[in-house]
């Protein structure tokens, strides 16, 4: 009885471990939009990028163990909405979408320049992440897992730490951001993620295919890293890449298929969410 006792309590301490990187991911989310709140953008754009750090060894972890769970599905989305939906939205609006930001040399008076369009710009991106996490739960099992339907709330988050970062990336500056340019760019970013492009995946064969899982998921992190060390200069780069890359996925995967819907992928359901770009 004791034996049975140990496994169990073993059983629900390797359940545990994969919760404990989606509690650090909330945790580091969290940290940003105080940060944030204390004009510490760069610091807050960091955090966001070590959140999405977190947020792909949860499911990476899971799948290894084999501890995937409906709880930690239900978890890892809200954890999500936090880091990778308002922690963005907060950050990219006090760096550069308040009124003092937002000049329209067409309105009537200054006064206008109060109506908001910055606060409404970050609350589309709040929203169209939120709207992203629940389809994307909704429709797990029924597309094929290398390939997202719509721009990941984490690759979204993570272009946006991008952008505040390659605005400080040279020491001093204090030059003011454009905040008509940043607006644009993060409606662009919200739309995308409610759209029906294809957007590649880590989970895609190109990256999995192969008989060494282990070493590639260290590379994989190893890459990351680099990325988040380097983020002030390569990071903004390699997501205008990222995103170009999207519409010419989704051409040539429509044309392969004919413009029939992909076949059901087939993997557990449950699994699905916890892939760390949701």
């Amino acid at each position: 009885m004791s034996q049975k006792r140990k496994r169990g309590e073993r059983r629900k301490a390797i359940y545990i471990f994969p919760n404990l990187f989606t509690t650090m991911s909330l945790f580091f989310g969290f940290y940003a939009i105080m940060c944030a709140i204390q004009g510490r953008f760069s610091l807050s754009a960091g955090l966001i990028l070590v959140a999405t750090v977190m947020d792909g060894l949860d499911g990476t972890v899971a799948r290894m163990t084999n501890t995937t769970s409906r709880f930690g599905v239900e978890y890892d989305s809200l954890c999500d909405l936090l880091s990778f939906c308002a922690a963005p939205s907060v950050l990219v609006y006090l760096w550069a979408l308040t009124p003092h930001n937002l000049h329209f040399s067409f309105l009537p008076s200054p006064d206008d320049r109060s109506l908001g369009f910055g606060l409404i710009a970050a609350f589309i991106f709040l929203a169209c992440g939120s709207l992203r996490l629940a389809r994307f739960n909704v429709s797990a099992g029924h597309r094929d897992p290398g390939f997202f339907q719509g721009l990941p709330t984490t690759a979204a988050a993570g272009i946006v730490s991008a952008a505040v970062l390659w605005h400080h990336r040279l020491p001093g500056q204090i030059v003011r951001p454009s905040g008509l340019l940043v607006l644009a760019f993060v409606i662009v970013l919200a739309f995308l993620m409610v759209s029906n492009l294809d957007f590649l995946s880590l989970k895609n064969k190109i990256f999995t295919k192969n008989n060494h899982p282990f070493e590639t998921l260290v590379v994989i992190v190893i890459v990351l890293a680099s990325l988040i060390i380097k983020a002030k200069t390569l990071l903004l780069p390699l997501s205008f890449v990222y995103l170009a890359l999207a519409p010419i996925i989704t051409v040539v995967r429509r044309l392969r298929r004919g413009g029939a819907e992909p076949p059901a992928a087939p993997h557990d359901q449950e699994a699905e969410p916890r892939d760390g770009a949701t």
